[in-house]
């Protein structure tokens, strides 16, 4: 491919009546990268995907796949992208191989020998009818619909829902094959350790706006941790309070516990002075995140 960005967004904006869907969202995807759209749900995420396959019309601003203009050629963009709806809704009277077959007619046929593995892998039992699936199963369903073509580009709209620990494992190695491919993938999300696993770049969106752009070691790097530090007996605590990045401390029963954005290493130095026991991590949640960002934008102004 010789476009410099498989999906590029510009001004992109979705009202629903008077209810704001996105604003203004201004958004570039690489060939070959997995760029990770995280946001919690209700912030935006569904309503970019849709406007850029073309489901729903912008209010306003433009939106090209392959350089190709999302309204005017939405009919090419979608015979060369996979996608996995958020929503996801099957023929319940099909069998699981019956829709992939009637899928893969509609797209001028398949590769059979490569639907069966992608079915092996996934343990998606493609005889049964789909009305007696569980969540997980309908969703290993989705995802080999949205592979069996091996389209250049995919959009995945929150993919791991309701998948186990192992078949989430098996998608996380499918994705890199992807990427090794030379293909691209644009994975929507609510979940950060997900998109820290497996993207290159992530974009967070909130409450419809495009808060940033950002790589992940970028993202690591503002991230917010909560940390426990348990000592074998009390430690001073003026040997942690003039550690960068590292604040909201206090020292109870030989524990410690603080916040610390960005690095942990000038921490855990300053921890192995003494005997530790164990250390808790507690992972950030969204909303922690993006409150690290909107005080860094309010300190710039």
């Amino acid at each position: 491919m010789s476009q410099d960005a498989v999906i590029r967004t510009s001004g992109l904006t979705k009202y629903y009546g008077k209810q704001l869907g996105i604003d203004a969202v201004n958004l570039e995807v690489k060939p070959g990268e997995i760029f990770g759209y995280l946001g919690p749900n209700g912030a935006g995420k569904t309503t970019t995907i849709r406007t850029l396959l073309d489901f729903i019309r912008p209010t306003r601003g433009a939106a090209t796949v392959f350089d190709l203009d999302s309204r005017q050629s939405s009919v090419e963009i979608h015979r060369r992208v996979g996608y996995l709806n958020g929503e996801l809704a099957l023929y319940n009277n099909m069998t699981g191989e019956d829709l992939l077959r009637y899928l893969g007619n509609l797209r001028g046929g398949l590769d059979w020998k490569y639907v069966n593995a992608l079915a092996e892998r996934f343990q998606c039992d493609l005889p049964r009818r789909i009305q007696g699936l569980s969540l997980g199963n309908k969703q290993k369903l989705g995802l080999i619909q949205a592979f069996m073509h091996q389209p250049e580009l995919l959009i995945l709209d929150e993919p791991t829902n309701g998948l186990d620990p192992l078949i989430q494992h098996e998608f996380y190695d499918l994705l890199t094959e992807t990427k090794l491919a030379g293909r691209t993938v644009f994975l929507s999300s609510h979940i950060l350790p997900e998109v820290e696993k497996v993207c290159d770049r992530v974009g967070i969106i909130r409450q419809g706006k495009l808060v940033t752009v950002e790589t992940i070691e970028t993202l690591k790097s503002h991230s917010v941790r909560k940390l426990e530090i348990h000592f074998a007996a009390n430690v001073p605590k003026d040997k942690f309070v003039t550690i960068p990045g590292v604040r909201d401390i206090d020292i109870q029963n030989n524990v410690l516990t603080c916040t610390v954005v960005g690095s942990l290493d000038a921490l855990v130095k300053a921890s192995a002075q003494f005997v530790v026991v164990n250390i808790v991590s507690h992972e950030p949640s969204l909303e922690e995140i993006f409150m690290t960002y909107y005080e860094g934008a309010n300190h710039a102004k």
